[in-house]
């Protein structure tokens, strides 16, 4: 008798939930072909806008997950599980994981900010939070730079996003900001004319934007020159340093001067 009882309530369990299981199990099958239809079709139309790469993976993994929750969801109430109390329990839930988590959220949102707006790209040379070196990596969370000493270095993307970036790249040229003294004693217009005659001769100075030369100040012991030559933006340091050595050779050369603590020295040898 126990067991013809057992057996009867499973036929009544089949009977009333076996649809709703077929059901469900339909709707995640045919859901789920929909999800992935509908992510192809997102990606086919962000290549043809030529989105950034990693904005790209960056909004296909969020509208992943969107439309599984919406999925798991729907099967929730088809099997018959109340969504309103589920979607109230997830709310609670989802309200003390971001009290816990609020810095990782703000991360999360800088993490969004810079998707959407891109201030910078894969490969871009930027400084912020005190720091500067090439983007490696813009994950959820952090944004990962090499340094210019090849160290790495992690950002937290909401202190990224909420400060100042400086991007060296978007533009594609920079300006090398360089200063040498020479002594009073050295005529300004041969000076002028030996800086200028270095940076013509560098091939890695650019000719437009032009070079310049000019006077800087009157300092305590030296005439202070600007040397500002243009170069690609992957040049700067081949400019930067070629452009140091080669001047102090040519101001040599031309016996102009370059001051130093004369007194200090004198001390030392004595």
């Amino acid at each position: 008798m126990d067991l013809e009882r057992w057996i009867d309530k499973g036929y009544a369990l089949i009977i009333d939930f076996g649809p709703r299981v077929l059901a469900a199990i339909a709707i995640w099958i045919i859901g789920s072909w929909i999800i992935k239809m509908l992510l192809k079709g997102v990606t086919k139309a962000m290549d043809k806008k030529d989105y950034d790469e990693s904005l790209k993976k960056f909004l296909l993994n969020l509208l992943n997950w969107v439309l599984k929750i919406v999925l798991i969801v729907t099967i929730l109430g088809t099997v018959g599980v109340e969504t309103t109390s589920f979607a109230a329990i997830l709310a609670s839930v989802g309200l003390a994981i971001g009290l816990a988590l609020q810095g990782s959220l703000g991360n999360f949102a800088g993490g969004v900010l810079i998707m959407i707006f891109k201030p910078f790209k894969i490969g871009d040379l930027i400084e912020a939070q005190g720091e500067i070196g090439v983007v490696k990596e813009i994950e959820i969370f952090t944004t990962k730079l090499t340094g210019l000493s090849n160290k790495e270095i992690i950002i937290p993307n909401g202190s990224l996003s909420n400060g100042n970036i400086i991007n060296y790249t978007t533009e594609g040229t920079r300006r090398v900001d360089l200063v040498y003294g020479v002594s009073y004693d050295a005529d300004i217009k041969q000076t002028k004319e030996v800086i200028m005659k270095v940076l013509t001769s560098q091939p890695k100075v650019l000719k437009d934007p032009a070079p310049a030369v000019t006077v800087l100040e009157l300092a305590d012991s030296s005439v202070n020159f600007a040397v500002r030559p243009w170069c690609n933006t992957e040049d700067y340091w081949d400019v930067y340093f070629d452009v140091t050595e080669n001047v102090k050779e040519a101001l040599d050369a031309a016996g102009i001067e370059i001051p130093y603590p004369h007194a200090v020295e004198i001390q030392k040898q004595a």
